[in-house]
């Protein structure tokens, strides 16, 4: 090989951060990532319920911790989670009878999904709020 060839700039891989990402590549990545969130949100929910059963005392320090600031914000990212989760289930139902496959509508059933999930865990944290 010679000294020419061996020094030639070689072309770069592309890299996450040249393209721009479109929505449907975005909501895959975060169906898959809520749904591993459900899976500790689930267990802290499990937990909370065991203590439930378990004893006064013991159900009053996990309620505690649960109704604290930070479980407060920890349920709330785990509702957002369940939600954008369920309407991406809902998604790719879609998609499987064979409806909205072109990209346009792709691309609208993306943003639905992610306008939808903050819309619902919204109504529901006010709801929550206002009712009790």
């Amino acid at each position: 090989m010679s000294k020419a060839a061996a020094t030639r700039a070689r072309p770069l891989s592309p890299h996450l951060t040249v393209y721009r990402w479109p929505i449907t590549m975005t909501m895959s990545i975060l169906h898959r990532i809520t749904g591993g969130a459900l899976y500790v949100g689930t267990l802290l929910v499990a937990w909370w319920l065991i203590a439930a059963a378990t004893s006064e005392s013991y159900f009053s320090f996990v309620d505690g911790l649960v109704g604290s600031w930070f479980g407060l914000l920890v349920l709330f990212g785990y509702t957002w989670a369940l939600f954008l989760h369920l309407l991406g289930g809902v998604r790719h139902l879609i998609w499987d009878t064979g409806v909205g496959l072109e990209k346009h509508t792709a691309s609208q059933l993306g943003w639905a999904t992610l306008i939808g999930s903050v819309v619902l865990t919204l109504a529901l944290w006010a709801l929550y709020f206002t009712a009790g």
